[in-house]
């Protein structure tokens, strides 16, 4: 069993009309100090693998296919073998 932590942003040329929001809502709350914010998606996918290299190649596709748009935004990850999933 492994963890996949996907981290998905925006490329840096890409506009980002979220991030700049909360960095209204950020100054006006009095945080002077918060300079330029950029918004992006954690995602996390319990993988029943028992390979890593196969885990990662399974981890690239679903980034590539669905959860990520590769033309404005992209994806790192990490992979945590022997991840349970645990209730909430």
């Amino acid at each position: 069993m492994f963890l996949a932590k996907i981290k998905v942003t925006l490329k840096p040329t890409v506009n980002d009309p979220q991030g700049q929001t909360v960095l209204g809502a950020l100054k006006t709350l009095g945080f002077a100090t918060a300079q330029k914010v950029r918004v992006g998606k954690y995602i996390e996918v319990y993988l029943d693998e028992s390979d890593r290299r196969k885990a990662e190649e399974q981890v690239k596709a679903m980034s590539d296919k669905l959860l990520a748009n590769p033309v404005i935004e992209s994806f790192s990850f990490d992979l945590e073998e022997g991840a349970a999933k645990t209730k909430r």
